[in-house]
């Protein structure tokens, strides 16, 4: 994107928020006195926590060693409410009170007693805390913890705590219907309205907020839920962590006896088979915009409310994901466009990237978004080089708002990154898909115009997928100006996966953990270059990438292929020379 356009776009958006942020203020004024100060008089219910609790994490809480997103703090008998979070994620993850489920999960009187001692310790601070503890969607988590804690932290507990815990409770609940009929963000109505739901269905006494945030899930629901199931960010991640708290959701619309709302039971039985599509044979999820690792135990506990567990969709068009299954081959591809702009601020500029898996064996990935990182390393992850893709002259699909100019721009562009985060500022406008059938098996092909604001180039990409899954190949055709420009296609590998230069050819030979050998060949020749994988949950991993770069003015059609040529075993020489022949 241009400067001049850049700026332009930066003057645009500076306004639009403008007038949002004001309207939010007289929103929030209105809503502050409007609002009663409802309280609950009690609890009825504690619903269910998805998600597993693991003791030994609780004896590390009792023992004053608080471990969130990769970071440590000890707090040596202080509370660590006292300490400043290190990073952000840390304090996300503390002031969300998620981690009250492993105190459960032990299932002691010591650990009962070290949960309310620590819930109180923040309630008696909460006028001292950190800024991110009042941040809407941990402000939400929060209030679902206690909730769904509540057996935890209220049995045998004394009269005082009991009415400052229901205080509380109550006025998050303000806080967040009053969030959730706020200009903020959409992600965090949908949170907020979640929690309201919540409180609303296991308290007496707040029957009229139940009502109204009940109209708010549902129209949220309808906006950020995709037909097909995906969410308007196209975010993976998202669906999942909205799935744990829906699935419990319903089930206390039926416990209360409550009528159910019929867009919730809509949105929950799409929601479900879009996460089947984008899993590989071994239960991951495809990394593409946002999405990190995949808790295998957290899915797996999801996967069992599918009720019809069905063959994943192939064609999730309103999302922008395609998948080709052959044999034990899966390939997922990312083939949409960028979201609205407050939906962006994780989406990756992978745009025709692909990952594939041969059985429960990854091949070709995407690096993923980092599971804890600076902001510089998560930005770096959402760039077209950090997927299986292709790029000209190092340039994104995608452009995103960063702090840059001089003068009134910069500080309009720091407010902005300030309020909105690092959202896209602009990517193809056009991507277009066709499947068909080649050789007895399948055919896709898709194309996007992210390239032709700043090269006047097009690009499509074509995948060729034998009936059996055991050949895969690939064409990548750039149509209109032709120059001098580089053009680079990257495929990624899975850390697991070696990769080796053939000794009688540019073939590159790729050795699987169980022995598998599969061979990659393309023309122009690929080298193996070095590659980081964000998405663990211990951190980045070095691994490698096959890398091919050309000129436009050389080429305008790149053909690569993915095939395998059998085990460890029969490895030799011959067999390399005659599989490359083939």
């Amino acid at each position: 994107m241009s400067e001049r356009l850049g700026h332009r776009r930066v003057i645009q958006l500076a306004i639009r928020e403008a007038g949002r942020a004001c309207r939010a203020v007289c929103l929030n004024t209105f809503a502050r006195l409007s609002l009663k100060k409802q309280s609950p008089s009690r609890l009825l219910f504690a619903p269910q926590d998805l998600r597993t609790g693991d003791a030994t994490i609780a004896s590390d809480i009792y023992s004053g060693f608080f471990v969130f997103s990769g970071r440590a703090v000890t707090t040596s008998g202080r509370s660590p409410f006292e300490y400043e979070p290190p990073t952000e994620a840390w304090g996300e993850a503390l002031y969300s009170f998620g981690w009250l489920r492993h105190l459960r999960a032990a299932n002691t009187a010591l650990a009962q007693a070290n949960a309310r001692a620590l819930v109180d310790d923040f309630l008696n601070q909460s006028a001292d805390l950190p800024k991110i503890s009042n941040r809407t969607d941990v402000k939400a988590r929060r209030l679902m913890a206690f909730i769904c804690q509540s057996p935890l932290l209220l049995e045998g507990a004394d009269r005082g705590f009991y009415q400052r815990f229901l205080k509380a409770i109550g006025r998050t609940v303000r806080e967040l219907e009053r969030d959730a009929r706020s200009f903020q963000s959409a992600r965090f109505r949908l949170i907020a309205a979640i929690a309201c739901c919540y409180a609303g269905l296991c308290s007496e006494g707040l029957e009229l907020q139940l009502q109204k945030t009940t109209r708010i899930l549902l129209k949220e629901l309808d906006e950020q839920i995709f037909p097909d199931g995906g969410h308007i960010s196209r975010n993976p991640s998202l669906l999942i962590e909205y799935l744990f708290y829906l699935l419990p959701l319903r089930q206390l619309f039926s416990s209360r006896g409550v009528d159910m709302p019929p867009a919730l039971i809509g949105a929950i039985d799409r929601m479900i088979p879009m996460i089947r599509m984008l899993r590989h044979g071994d239960g991951n999820v495809a990394r593409f915009n946002g999405m990190a690792t995949t808790d295998a135990d957290y899915l797996a506990t999801l996967l069992l409310y599918d009720e019809v567990r069905a063959k994943p969709i192939l064609h999730a068009p309103h999302s922008g994901y395609e998948r080709l299954e052959a044999g034990r081959m899966v390939i997922l591809v990312d083939a949409g466009k960028a979201p609205p702009f407050e939906h962006s601020t994780e989406t990756t500029a992978g745009t025709l990237s692909f990952e594939m898996s041969y059985g429960e064996q990854q091949i070709v990935v995407n690096c993923g978004s980092p599971y804890y990182a600076k902001p510089d390393v998560r930005q770096a992850a959402r760039t077209t080089a950090a997927h299986s893709a292709a790029s000209i002259d190092r340039a994104s699909t995608m452009t995103f708002l960063t702090i840059s100019g001089k003068g009134i721009i910069r500080w309009l562009s720091e407010w902005l990154v300030g309020r909105l985060g690092c959202i896209v500022l602009s990517g193809p406008a056009r991507v277009q898909c066709e499947r068909g059938n080649w050789n007895n098996g399948t055919m896709l092909s898709a194309s996007h115009d992210g390239f032709s604001r700043g090269f006047g180039v097009s690009h499509e990409r074509r995948w060729f997928v034998s009936e059996d899954g055991l050949r895969i190949n690939g064409e990548d055709v750039f149509q209109g100006a032709v120059g001098s420009n580089e053009v680079t296609l990257r495929f990624h590998l899975a850390p697991t996966v070696r990769a080796a230069k053939a000794e009688q050819s540019d073939a590159i030979i790729l050795a699987m953990p169980d022995g598998d050998l599969w061979q990659f060949d393309a023309s122009p020749a690929a080298r193996i270059e070095d590659s980081v994988f964000f998405a663990s949950s211990l951190g980045a991993k070095k691994t490698l990438q096959l890398v091919v770069s050309f000129r436009l003015n050389e080429a305008n059609t790149v053909r690569w292929r993915f095939f395998r040529i059998g085990s460890s075993g029969l490895e030799n020489n011959e067999q390399v020379a005659q599989s490359d022949n083939q």
